[in-house]
């Protein structure tokens, strides 16, 4: 695709001080001068308006020939390479979240073949850590680059490999730590070989995190721990955990938290239990640490300064393009679910139900341009910011919205749980819960909408 001064989000001048969206005919009304996009070349140009006069700006999606090329090698490997299981576990509305970092430790030796096989495929193209520089191990792939990799990968429902260490953990190293520490840890992380859990979220701790608790209290050579972190995913598959510990507690609260790198989640004094859904899945754990003993070189960045290491960890946290992907799929395999049935297909033709289905189709397709708005931003080099609060608001509300429809569609279905594909409309229901509240509530995302996007004050 190519992403032109006419950005998502940019608006063509008007001399009466308005605008249009791109897309939509430009400035009419009184003559005057203001900037104008020539729809054929995308360049801007100041001249005069004239009475009557109407342009039309089209964005142009179509690949551009690199892309296209790229776009075509991903298509291969996926094909050439994805595992039977996880194109199985696709064809049943998989696989789940963090599904290669599960395989990996299974007691079924296929699950732990293909997370074996899967990681090999995208390593060998240094596709692991698409984002990472090549001097580190990644592919030093740029932002649009990164788009149509993950588009691909959300198409075919391919798991994603190395969890929180490739994502967030690995970029934060490169950018916080010491030469030790990129030589220690990144390798592990890239091979496969270490997962990474995120010790962040307290009991006490979710939306305000930096109210944490956890306390590091030096010793020595050491750091001695001792606190709580909860909802923690994926720790019981998990071999190393990274975390928020509070290391001046008489400090305002955004400052004397430190960022420490806990090598063995498995550890003396540390214990993690498991925290079981209302869908009867064990995703989430708790995490106590009692007198845990971490080495004071295992500190990322200034002590006391973790919040802001961590702060530049989670905008690393902001593509969503395999969530607008998956949305689209989900939505079609419900419509694939229903016509297969007599009965189901019979609720297909009820009205509101229809209606219902095209509003999300039409949802599916906004998530998918505020995807394309952020990667606009991305491939620009800027950093989205309320811009990333309202995919991710939109994103996790519009879960919400297409397990209620799921819902509606399925009728008597919708009380089945178990096995099989009917059970999966309930089971989808209840997973969509927690979407508004985990990796920041709707509420907090309003809040950097309006005090970041809007300019709004904050009381």
């Amino acid at each position: 695709m190519r992403l032109r001064d006419t950005s998502l989000d940019g608006w063509a001048g008007c001399s009466d001080g308005g605008g249009v969206r791109i897309g939509s005919d430009v400035c009419g009304g009184p003559p005057g001068s203001g900037r104008h996009l020539d729809p054929k070349t995308g360049a801007g140009s100041e001249r005069a308006i004239l009475p009557g006069e109407h342009w039309r700006v089209v964005m142009d999606w179509r690949d551009s020939p690199d892309q296209t090329r790229f776009r075509a090698e991903v298509r291969t490997v996926i094909e050439e390479r994805l595992p039977a299981r996880y194109r199985e576990l696709a064809a049943r509305g998989g696989p789940g979240e963090r599904q290669w970092e599960f395989d990996r430790k299974s007691t079924d030796p296929d699950a732990v073949r293909a997370a074996r096989e899967w990681h090999a495929a995208l390593n060998e193209r240094g596709w692991v850590a698409p984002h990472w520089p090549k001097e580190y191990g990644g592919a030093g792939l740029t932002p649009m680059e990164q788009f149509v990799l993950n588009e691909e990968l959300a198409r075919a429902a391919a798991p994603s490999v190395g969890g929180s260490g490739v994502s967030l953990l690995g970029p934060t190293i490169i950018l916080h730590g010491t030469d030790e520490q990129r030589r220690r840890y990144l390798p592990p992380i890239l091979g496969g070989e270490v997962v990474w859990a995120q010790g962040y979220s307290e009991p006490g701790a979710g939306s305000d995190l930096a109210s944490l608790q956890t306390r590091a209290v030096r010793d020595g050579d050491d750091f001695i721990v001792n606190g709580q972190k909860i909802w923690t995913s994926g720790a019981h598959t998990a071999d190393s955990m990274f975390a928020l510990v509070r290391t001046e507690p008489e400090a305002p609260k955004h400052r004397g938290i430190s960022f420490l790198l806990i090598d063995d989640i498995k550890a003396p004094g540390i214990s993690v239990r498991p925290l079981v859904d209302m869908g009867g899945r064990h995703y989430f754990n708790e995490v106590f640490l009692e007198d845990v003993r971490v080495p004071a070189a295992n500190l990322v960045g200034e002590l006391n300064r973790g919040w802001y290491v961590a702060m530049t960890l989670l905008d690393f946290e902001r593509s969503n393009i395999g969530g607008a992907v998956g949305a689209r799929r989900s939505l079609l395999r419900l419509l694939e679910l229903a016509r297969a049935r007599p009965g189901l297909r019979m609720r297909l033709r009820l009205a509101e139900v229809r209606h219902e289905i095209a509003q999300r189709y039409v949802e599916t397709e906004v998530m998918y341009q505020y995807s394309l708005r952020v990667i606009s931003m991305q491939n620009k080099g800027l950093l989205p910011n309320d811009e990333a609060s309202m995919s991710k608001l939109f994103a996790s509300e519009l879960s919400q919205r297409m397990t209620q429809t799921a819902m509606q569609v399925a009728g008597v279905y919708g009380n089945l749980m178990g096995e099989g594909d009917e059970a999966s409309f309930a089971h989808g229901y209840i997973g969509a819960v927690p979407a508004t509240i985990r990796g920041g509530t709707s509420e907090v995302q309003r809040n950097v909408i309006a005090t970041r996007g809007l300019g709004l004050p904050r009381d």
